[in-house]
């Protein structure tokens, strides 16, 4: 299982963590939510210490949670952070999506995806 950061996701997370830092264990946690237009929600929090089932890694400093039931669909992410004229924000390369949509909050997979929730 993994999580990849690149560096300015990197960058950017360490700021978000330290900004409240309360505990050692505070960092990231990843999860894949039902939701979204295509039936899964990108999860991204800032938590003083993982669930009791994550799955734990660390890169670059940070630690890094995996929700475990969301796992087998987030497996290899690579996690980046874009900033442009308009927008700024995490982005996912999901090898695991099989499907998304234009905002790139959400995705599906081959099988086991919820039903989607239209666009607001």
């Amino acid at each position: 299982m993994s999580v990849t950061l690149t560096e300015k996701a990197a960058l950017r997370l360490r700021t978000f963590i330290r900004a409240d830092e309360t505990t050692a264990e505070k960092g990231v946690r990843f999860a894949a939510v039902d939701g979204g237009c295509s039936g899964f929600e990108y999860a991204l929090d800032i938590v003083d210490r993982p669930e009791a089932d994550d799955l734990v890694f660390e890169q670059d400093k940070i630690n890094i949670y995996l929700d475990r039931k969301s796992a087998p669909f987030l497996n290899g992410i690579i996690v980046d952070f874009v900033e442009s004229l308009t927008q700024a924000g995490f982005t996912f390369e999901n090898p695991n999506a099989t499907g998304g949509c234009g905002c790139g909050k959400s995705f599906s997979v081959e099988e086991g995806t919820p039903e989607a929730v239209p666009c607001i």
